[in-house]
């Protein structure tokens, strides 16, 4: 791998014995800091907030994030994250691992991911859940700026409660990624895609159903109490309008 930055961010949220929940581990370091930001609820809502650009090539940055029993924690970022091709070129990693304890919940919903021309970038997503678990996920990619051709983007995303798959899952887009990623089979031209994870315990019993939430988004429930939205949309701005519905009719 190409030389480049590593940067790595680490968030522990726990119960602080008052119907809230504090923040005992806030560490970041590289390309990344982390900011609280004020909640009047009794979640513990963060941002990343990049210090330089990138991810660039030969770059490598890591998110760690646990939501302790009775916490809930909302991470978020304060724009959106722009794959660039850096001077050394080569692949960038950008690696999330989050996990979720027993009676606590964990918001991952960052702002979208852009894949700008000549970058390459693999990004690993891998969720850990406990059985009474509650987690929200939501991804957003948008494949090159305005005007320009995507870089090369690979996306896998696993969950897995109580130590069983949940969901695993990969996607390649752009030049290099094998063929018919742009086909009708696959994105059909369109340039941002997003999926919308929901796991609830109370799920085991009262799943919603399979729908269409459009024309290019479906809500699919998964083999456990969780649900999972996949869409595509020309721009940013309609694919977070539809992830935005579908997360309000799941609420």
């Amino acid at each position: 791998m190409t030389a480049g930055v590593r940067s790595t961010v680490r968030i522990t949220a726990s119960d602080n014995g008052r119907g809230g929940t504090a923040l005992p581990v806030l560490e970041g370091e590289g390309s990344l800091a982390l900011r609280r930001v004020r909640s009047t609820g009794p979640d513990a809502h963060v941002l990343l907030v990049g210090t330089m650009g990138g991810p660039l090539g030969g770059d490598h940055v890591t998110v760690e994030a646990r939501a302790q029993t009775g916490a809930r924690l909302r991470i978020g970022s304060v724009a959106a994250t722009i794959a660039l091709p850096g001077q050394a070129k080569g692949e960038a990693y950008y690696d999330v691992r989050l996990t979720v304890d027993d009676g606590a919940e964990l918001l991952w919903l960052p702002k979208q991911l852009i894949s700008a021309c000549e970058s390459d970038l693999r990004v690993t997503t891998r969720a850990e859940l406990a059985p009474d678990a509650r987690l929200v996920l939501r991804e957003e990619q948008v494949l090159g700026r305005t005007g320009e051709d995507p870089g090369r983007l690979t996306s896998r995303l696993t969950v897995h409660r109580a130590g069983r798959p949940l969901l695993d899952q990969e996607l390649a887009c752009g030049p290099g990624s094998p063929g018919g990623w742009d086909g009708p089979a696959v994105l059909a031209g369109h340039r941002a895609l997003g999926q919308l994870i929901v796991v609830r315990p109370e799920f085991e019993t009262d799943k919603p159903q399979p729908a269409l939430l459009g024309e290019n988004a479906a809500l699919t429930p998964l083999a456990g109490p969780a649900v999972l939205v996949t869409a595509l949309a020309p721009d940013a701005l309609r694919l977070r309008a539809t992830l935005d519905d579908a997360l309000r009719r799941l609420a």
